[in-house]
């Protein structure tokens, strides 16, 4: 049984099969059913299947096989399909009898002739119910209705009245009670509204790739439609679907009567659009179709293929740049390099590029985002591992160690005017300045590895006036350096203990209470070479934010 429950309902044909083998003094020993399942195809049919496998291999147990009609047999559309699994039970020596048909399938030519007629008649039934279905869809959508099905993702189901008066919002699984009652789409909650823009936003602007997108979403706890973990073909569906431009769109893609399924072209679809309100930008959204055909063409380019448009380009210009790479015709984005080559600068080295460092800024940031990412992820193992809480904030490069202590965490870059005596180091704007303790990275003369660290208060750092760089000279540098990241890590359990100490003397409890099989080194590192103005005025700061 799959549809018109009044007249096919499971309970009906048992009750049928029950009279017909009562007066015909037949005893039921076995009952095969499909509830639910279409006729169309064997498919999905365990109950057909078992019957068939259980006659086949002769562990059947009966001498015949009741069954309601022709129809409840199979709508196959092949009507030779219904008489091989007939024919298979036959050849058996087990009758098929069909208990509300009017005939009696005794091999008579009459019943070979209304069988043959039946079969095509329950597969004609089936091409008209399919449809008048799809004509009855069409003008549902046509007229700016939900067709059917649960709402997409940040959208709800309204349900309304004749006359298009709102009566609420049906719950997943909840389904209209009237035949004049309507469904129409609105928006869904906030929280869905706004993570549907921000992957629209992650893809187009962030240039994330759907998979990248698909990770952060999970790990932040969030569920995709139905309830599930998101996948990069789920973003991939959300970006593509015109429901958040407030447009339905019906019949893209088709599969008649359990055929093969196909995409049909633009002049096929049925749509309305502006159905309903919207909840992306429709720049936002063209934006998005753009990126993903560039996407598809992507994969489509050899590496080779990429790195000769990339040179044609060099060519051209002389010099290679972000901007440069974005505003060319014919040139893939930045993001396709990298994620082909591993970075930009991979890229540039094939083409036999070598750029000046004012114009390798996506370049260095990336860089230095991996340092960051390296040497906290060493850190925060190296406390859970003495059990210490610790957290990475990513977006403002900020550790949180115990609920209390804050580590902001930057790289100085070596820099210089061509003149390897004027070296120095400096440092991109300090994402986070409220931190209690900085963490410096000092990389090697070339950028190409740590050289050591430097652990000291944030208020000492000796920030531009307009706050947006650090320059450090090498003089400064020397007084408070630290060797290793071992040497990092005794002056953090050095600070986390000196806290603790300084809880327990006025009677205080620190922020999250720690593991009492923590060790603590005692030792400071050199922090203790910082001016003491600067110490001072960092403590007075700390002690208000822990007490």
């Amino acid at each position: 049984m799959s549809s018109d429950p009044q007249k096919y309902s499971i309970e009906i044909q048992v009750a049928a099969i029950a009279v017909y083998a009562a007066r015909r003094g037949m005893e039921i020993v076995r009952t095969y059913s499909d509830p639910g399942r279409s006729g169309l195809t064997i498919a999905r049919r365990k109950g057909l299947q078992q019957l068939i496998d259980d006659v086949d291999s002769g562990r059947s147990d009966f001498d015949c096989v009741l069954v309601f009609d022709i129809s409840r047999w199979g709508r196959f559309q092949d009507t030779d399909e219904s008489a091989f699994y007939e024919f298979i039970c036959r050849r058996a020596g087990i009758s098929v009898h069909y208990c509300s048909e009017e005939f009696e399938n005794d091999g008579s030519l009459s019943s070979v002739i209304l069988k043959n007629l039946k079969r095509a008649g329950a597969a004609g039934f089936s091409r008209d119910l399919s449809r008048n279905t799809f004509m009855g869809q069409s003008n549902i959508v046509g007229r700016g209705y939900w067709r059917g099905g649960a709402a997409p993702y940040g959208l709800r189901r309204m349900l309304v009245d004749a006359n298009g008066k709102r009566k609420g919002v049906l719950e997943r699984g909840e389904q209209k009670n009237l035949k004049s009652e309507r469904v129409v789409l609105v928006r869904g909650p906030n929280s869905e509204v706004k993570t549907v823009r921000r992957i629209f936003s992650s893809f187009v602007i962030h240039r994330k790739n759907r998979t990248k997108i698909a990770e952060e979403l999970n790990a932040e706890g969030l569920l995709s439609p139905g309830g599930k973990r998101w996948t990069a073909l789920t973003v991939s569906n959300l970006l593509a679907n015109e429901i958040y431009l407030g447009h339905i769109v019906f019949n893209r893609r088709s599969m008649k009567l359990a055929g093969r399924r196909v995409d049909n072209p633009p002049e096929m679809w049925i749509r309305h659009d502006n159905a309903f309100e919207g909840i992306v930008d429709p720049r936002l959204f063209a934006r998005t179709r753009k990126r993903l055909a560039e996407v598809a063409n992507n994969k489509k380019e050899t590496d080779q293929q990429l790195l000769d448009s990339l040179a044609a380009l060099l060519r051209r210009k002389g010099r290679l740049s972000v901007h440069i790479i974005q505003a060319a015709k014919g040139v893939r984005h930045p993001a396709v390099y990298t994620n082909r080559f591993g970075s930009l600068m991979r890229a540039y080295e094939l083409v036999g590029y070598r750029p000046d460092n004012r114009y390798r800024f996506m370049e260095i940031a990336v860089e230095i985002d991996r340092t960051i990412c390296s040497v906290v992820d060493d850190i925060i193992i190296n406390l859970r591992g003495r059990g210490v809480n610790a957290s990475f904030l990513h977006e403002l490069y900020l550790v949180t160690i115990s609920g209390g202590l804050t580590v902001s965490v930057a790289v100085a870059r070596a820099v210089s005017d061509g003149d390897t005596k004027s070296r120095r180091w400096e440092v991109r704007k300090l994402k986070y300045q409220k931190a209690e303790l900085t963490l410096l990275i000092r990389m090697d003369d070339g950028n190409s590895r740590i050289r050591d660290y430097f652990l000291l208060p944030t208020a000492a750092l000796p920030l531009t006036k307009d706050r947006k760089k650090l320059r450090v000279s090498d003089r400064l540098f020397s007084r408070m350096r630290l060797d290793s990241l071992e040497a990092v890590m005794a002056a953090l359990y050095g600070r986390l203990r000196t806290s603790r100490e300084e809880c327990s003397r006025i009677g205080a409890l620190p922020l999250a209470k720690q593991n009492e099989n923590a060790t603590f080194p005692t030792s400071f590192g050199k922090l203790s070479q910082i001016p003491e103005q600067a110490t001072n005025r960092s403590a007075r700061k700390s002690g208000g934010a822990r007490h």
